[in-house]
């Protein structure tokens, strides 16, 4: 079984593999294929809040991360979930529509199931680009485990 896990460098992304690795029987996984897609016509192009090893470089340099970097770094995070787990783990940088990127590597590695998270980047960028998780269910070409956010247990007054 293949699974590719997507990731938009958002702290829902990361949620979603752990989640997978949660559920799952990495028995019956042979690889896990982590991808990020930078997107070259978003007003933000790709937005990592998971930080990884460039980024703490980057910090302590004062140097900015490329696009590219920070898609490579947030996918670092990702895949460093699946250490010691069981299946190979890949990397995948693409640009384009995320959706379409994500379907069309699903198709190209033969995958059984995408995992990605719900709401990964907030409201306004969902009404004004739609949803990612949305576009990639209604043509993926495999089963699509979409995770939403866990609901945060309310303070009490």
């Amino acid at each position: 079984m293949h699974v590719i896990v997507a990731t938009d460098g958002s702290r829902q992304s990361l949620a979603a593999a752990k989640e997978l690795k949660r559920i799952a029987d990495p028995s019956r996984i042979d690889d896990v294929t982590v991808v990020a897609v930078v997107s070259p016509l978003a007003a933000v192009s790709f937005a990592n809040d998971l930080g990884g090893p460039l980024a703490r470089k980057a910090k302590e340099t004062q140097e900015p991360l490329s696009f590219r970097q920070e898609a490579h770094d947030a996918t670092t995070v990702v895949m460093e979930q699946f250490e010691g787990w069981g299946p190979a783990v890949h990397r995948r940088i693409r640009s384009g529509s995320a959706a379409a990127e994500i379907n069309k590597l699903a198709g190209e590695l033969e995958a059984d199931l995408i995992v990605l998270a719900a709401g990964g980047r907030g409201l306004s960028e969902t009404i004004l680009l739609g949803s990612t998780a949305t576009r990639v269910q209604h043509s993926a070409p495999c089963p699509v485990l979409v995770v939403r956010p866990r609901r945060r247990p309310r303070k009490s007054s």
